[in-house]
This record gives C-alpha cells, sequence and structure tokens, in this order.
C-alpha cells in the first residue's frame, strides 16, 4: 500500500475509533493521529496473529482495531 492511501485509511480509522470509543477520545485531531499509529500497530499484530489484510475493506478493519486499541491505551495513561 502506498504511503497516501496508508495514510488516509489511518485517519478514517481513527475517526472510527473515535465513533467506536466514544468519551475516551482525544479529540478529532488526537483521534486521527493515533489512528494513524493504530494502523501501523493493527497491521503489526494482524500479521503476527497470520490474518490476512490484503484490501481496503480488510485493511481500515486492521487500521481500525489498532486504532481502538491505541485510543484504550492512551486512555487508560492519561487518566493517570
Amino acid at each position: 500500500m502506498n504511503g497516501l492511501a496508508f495514510l488516509l485509511i489511518g485517519i478514517v480509522a481513527g475517526w472510527l475509533a473515535g465513533l467506536i470509543m466514544k468519551g475516551r477520545g482525544h479529540g478529532l485531531l488526537g483521534n486521527l493521529l493515533l489512528g494513524v499509529l493504530g494502523a501501523l500497530i493493527g497491521g503489526y499484530l494482524f500479521k503476527y496473529l497470520a490474518i490476512d489484510t490484503s484490501g481496503v475493506i480488510a485493511s481500515l478493519i486492521t487500521a481500525t482495531t489498532g486504532a481502538i486499541l491505541v485510543l484504550a491505551i492512551a486512555g487508560m495513561l492519561s487518566k493517570g
């Protein structure tokens, strides 16, 4: 996947994760940035679990899963 597609999927994943994790977000910009980070983490996690992530929909699911994980961890860390 090229860099622009990766960023776009990560941004959409961050937005979706912010909707799913209602009340645990970090604002729109924070969620979008964490979504891009989540796309990276989700990609590694799914690769480690040997789950096929080829295609746009699978990439979006992978990135959203990673973004939810990142938002959950960030939420726990910010609460102290």
